[in-house]
């Protein structure tokens, strides 16, 4: 099914907005990682003992013409694309900064301000046509100026020190998603992707060899995306494997997909 695998990472690879996220694995007891880029047609996991840059580029090459949305792991940041971190992490960060101090009013007071602009931000993007590009623009312009304000906060106490460093090393990618059509401001989707393995892992183990490993990531792939685009595992499976026995290379999805569309309208035509 290696075809297969490659046709759904050229499917990511030519994605406008792909979401990614990694979660531990175990090889053989080792320490592994989990690795999942996804749109919400397709879905490429790989397993590697990094969790470093090198994974991300042997998926995704040195340059990414889309939209990366990832929860701001610095292995991302190694390759050339616009980016847009998982607001909702940063977020939960300061929520639990709150909850943990909660005399200092300074923490509730950047995090009402902060979500505002986030707010903000997610009405601008639905609003741009109306609005117009020259009057997009300075709004933006704008937003991205209330939020270097926020992070210059006049004599913050130690605490709120802490929680704008975090804020500063995610602000290049926190308003990216503003200029970027429907793309959201948090990584949920990957989340939900990665869950899969999250919920395998705890059953299993993990992997008892690395080809094991290697060969779980590409029935992943293919079973999620089957998942994805509504189309039956099993049934897909079977009708790969006999065009495999016939010609000696699997059905593609997308060969698959024409064959169940031709099939339907030849029903409804009879």
């Amino acid at each position: 099914m290696k075809d297969v695998y490659d046709e759904i990472l050229g499917d990511i690879n030519n994605a406008i907005t792909l979401h990614a996220d990694e979660t531990g694995w175990r090889v053989r007891g080792k320490n592994w990682w989990l690795w999942v880029f996804g749109t919400q047609d397709s879905a490429f996991f790989t397993v590697d003992q990094s969790r470093g840059s090198d994974v991300v580029r042997r998926v995704l090459g040195e340059i990414f013409l889309g939209l990366l949305v990832v929860d701001g792991w610095y292995a991302y940041l190694k390759i050339i694309c616009d980016q847009q971190s998982c607001m909702a992490h940063l977020l939960r960060k300061i929520r639990k900064f709150r909850d943990a101090f909660p005399h200092l009013s300074s923490i509730v007071k950047f995090y009402v301000k902060l979500r505002r602009i986030l707010r903000d931000g997610e009405r601008l993007q639905s609003n741009r046509k109306k609005l117009g590009e020259a009057v997009f623009r300075r709004r933006l312009n704008r937003l991205k100026m209330r939020l270097e304000k926020l992070v210059n906060w006049p004599d913050p106490d130690d605490i709120l020190q802490e929680i704008i460093k975090k804020v500063k090393k995610q602000q290049p990618r926190m308003l990216t998603f503003v200029e970027h059509p429907d793309a959201p401001c948090h990584n949920n989707y990957g989340e939900f992707l990665i869950r899969i393995g999250v919920l395998k892992r705890k059953v299993s183990g993990g992997s008892v060899s690395s080809e094991g490993a290697n060969a779980y990531a590409i029935l992943l792939s293919i079973y999620v995306t089957c998942r994805l685009r509504g189309i039956s595992f099993p049934k897909y499976m079977k009708e790969s494997l006999q065009h495999y026995i016939r010609t000696g290379k699997p059905m593609l999805l997308g060969t698959y997909s024409t064959f169940i569309a031709e099939g339907h309208e030849q029903k409804m035509a009879a």
